[in-house]
């Protein structure tokens, strides 16, 4: 290699002109620009503290899965109770009231963890900081689990309830599901208090119009108006019953099975834990505010349903069409106007059920955030997008809660037994968590907060094992093989993120070496062009001891004139060909840079890159330039840089008539050439 030749100089520009420079327009990418047309302007950080929501409107986004848990709870428990016959149908109720006494413990207790944790995270950071990180693992990984259950199942219920009142639908309500996914992905992406501007009416609606509808219930079954509904011949096709007409007994394991089936009314209690920084101030009161309007909302629609389906004697369809409340509503209603108004709770009750999805699109995004904070996540869910939202959170929910819909078509009934394992286990976590919390503070009142946790650890561990037993053939084999899948991940994730950390830590005595005493240059380049000249004079700019072209020769023949050409105008840069019979440019070009690392030398390699402004000018040439940056970059001791040169904004020097080309696709007598295809 020779020595530099230095460029002639040029001038330094007059810094003054500068100043007259118009501003330069801000740069914005073709998805970005998308997103301001589908999201809306983006917003601002310091506009956080301005989406944060009030209690009324929190109640929808929070607690619109709970609530709606109300309209298959029941249906769920009664699947398993009607094998039993009369005698069975007969302990919905109790084993409801053991429901709703679950629940009073689940609340009590997730307001003492809304106490103890006011920056969120909910079980997840009890677990962390009482339990150790094998109990945070396995916490994040159930309500993750749980979170993309809770979307499928909410959406697939009610396409159910529209398939009650309108038949046709039932034959597309993978689709219908899959197109609910997606409007709750787009609110969402638009920030929280947009979605629970959008989402708060349909919860009220559900809330009201069911309401009223079991009030109305209520005040007929009191006055003798309403007995229980008589299933004629053509109804009666598709209901369940005892399987081959024999009447099953009221074991111990039955009602263990449909208590556990039940328990899929508390899915959901814990998001208004997990996202207590979207409350406004006092965030910690307002969010146990909202928790207890919560629960005393659910517990009356939940006990209130279980009554009515036992006093009318409601039995339920092995395919879910007509859902076990539709056929409450029908029969309170009746004929007439009554119709009008059934369609209209119907369409409440759908509503619900897919918005009861977005507590979901809260509470799995922050749940992310916080394991993605501890390394268990990649750090890319830590990010707020385009209106402040964890975008990407809510991206990975939505894809997959549709590959849960496609893979179960929808069936509300086939995706119930992986529920509820997730959140139970969370249940158990958090409230174990908590015990040793109030052992080793002992702050004031502690033996009552013990009393509540020790309790609640104890009652939903124990209907933790009874679910996973009942439900293990049904498919809860497959969320009890997937949550130490899942730890497994989080655990190499943070494994490697640990390793990585480990090799960029600054010591405190570190210190910059001195430069080494040589450093090369080496331009790659394909053809003599004008961004092959800009590459050049960047690498005048490095000030090396040499620079050195390199041509790496796929073709010869255009190597040859490569050369020519190179040595007829004269460049102050030497030329090095270097020959490539199998025609890998990559590893022929790591071989060439390769010989000249050594100890005492710096190797930077220059790599020009056209950038096209048109996107179908881009298709018209390969990446081989990506590719050397990616296997050049391997190499130790060297160091890659792409010298872009844009094309379609800068003046063309001379036309070339189309005549004039080659063969080849190269001007006959040109410099600069014509970029190479």
């Amino acid at each position: 290699m020779s020595s530099q030749v230095p460029f002639p100089p040029q001038t330094r520009p007059d810094l003054r002109v500068a100043d007259q420079q118009p501003t330069p327009t801000r740069y914005e990418a073709l998805g970005y620009r998308a997103k301001r047309l589908l999201l809306g302007p983006p917003l601002r950080t310091a506009q956080l503290v301005h989406e944060r929501i009030s209690k009324r409107i929190a109640l929808a986004v929070f607690s619109s899965d709970p609530i709606s848990s109300t309209a298959y709870a029941t249906e769920e428990m009664l699947l398993v109770l009607v094998l039993a016959g009369a005698a069975g149908t007969a302990m919905a109720l109790p084993l409801a009231g053991g429901i709703a006494l679950l629940l009073l413990i689940l609340v009590v207790s997730y307001r003492q963890v809304i106490r103890a944790y006011p920056r969120g995270g909910g079980a997840y950071m009890v677990a962390r900081d009482n339990l150790g990180p094998l109990a945070a693992k396995i916490c994040g990984a159930a309500l993750l689990i749980d979170y993309v259950l809770t979307v499928a199942v909410s959406v697939s219920a009610g396409t159910a309830a529209l398939a009650s009142a309108v038949e046709p639908i039932g034959n597309f309500r993978v689709e219908l599901s899959v197109a609910f996914i997606v409007l709750l992905m787009w609110g969402n992406l638009r920030g929280i208090r947009e979605a629970g501007k959008i989402f708060a009416i349909p919860t009220y609606l559900y809330i009201f119009s069911l309401g009223g509808v079991l009030l109305y219930g209520f005040w007929k079954v009191a006055f003798g108006h309403l007995g229980p509904i008589t299933y004629d011949r053509a109804s009666s096709v598709g209901l369940v019953g005892p399987e081959g007409g024999v009447v099953a007994a009221v074991t111990l394991f039955l009602l263990l099975h449909a208590f556990s089936a039940g328990t899929t009314a508390l899915t959901g209690v814990e998001a208004i834990a997990d996202g207590v920084p979207a409350f406004r101030k006092p965030e910690a009161r307002n969010a146990q505010r909202t928790l207890l309007v919560m629960a005393m909302i659910m517990a009356f629609l939940f006990l209130s349903i279980t009554f009515l389906a036992h006093q009318f004697d409601v039995r339920p369809y092995a395919d879910g069409n007509p859902t076990l409340v539709a056929q409450i509503a029908r029969h309170i209603l009746g004929p007439g106007i009554g119709e009008a108004i059934f369609v209209f709770v119907q369409i409440a009750t759908l509503a619900i059920l897919v918005l009861a999805a977005n507590t979901a699109f809260n509470g799995f995004p922050v749940l992310a955030y916080f394991a993605a904070d501890d390394a268990l996540l990649p750090r890319q869910l830590r990010k707020r997008g385009h209106r402040l939202v964890y975008s990407n959170g809510i991206l990975v929910l939505s894809g997959a809660a549709i590959f849960l819909v496609i893979a179960f078509q929808a069936d509300v009934h086939r995706l119930i037994p992986l529920y509820a394992i997730g959140v139970v286990t969370s249940f158990t976590l958090a409230q174990a968590g908590m015990t040793r919390l109030h052992l080793r503070q002992r702050e004031e009142g502690w033996r009552q907060g013990l009393l509540i946790n020790g309790l609640g650890a104890l009652v939903t561990f124990i209907v933790l094992c009874v679910i996973v037993i009942t439900k293990f053939v049904a498919g809860a084999w497959m969320v009890v093989v997937a949550v130490p899948l899942i730890v497994l991940v989080f655990s190499r994730t943070r494994g490697a993120y640990a390793a990585e950390l480990a090799e960029l830590r600054v010591e405190a005595s570190q210190r910059l070496a001195p430069p080494k005493p040589r450093h090369e240059v080496l331009v790659l380049l394909e053809d003599l062009d004008r961004a092959a000249i800009g590459a050049l004079q960047y690498a005048r700019q490095l000030n090396p001891l040499h620079i050195t072209a390199v041509h790496v020769a796929l073709d010869p023949d255009h190597a040859r004139r490569l050369s020519e050409l190179w040595a007829r105008i004269n460049l102050p840069v030497p030329l090095e060909v270097v020959d490539c019979p199998d025609r890998n440019l990559l590893g022929c070009a790591h071989q060439t840079v390769a010989e000249l690392v050594r100890g005492d030398t710096e190797v930077t390699v220059l790599v020009p890159k056209r950038n096209f402004a048109k996107f179908w000018h881009r298709v018209l040439h390969d990446r081989s330039s990506a590719g050397l940056f990616k296997v050049l970059g391997n190499i130790d001791g060297v160091n890659v840089v792409i010298v872009p040169f844009r094309l379609g904004r800068r003046p063309i020097l001379r036309s070339v008539p189309p005549e004039s080309y080659r063969g080849d696709g190269q001007p006959a007598e040109s410099f600069p050439t014509a970029p190479r295809p």
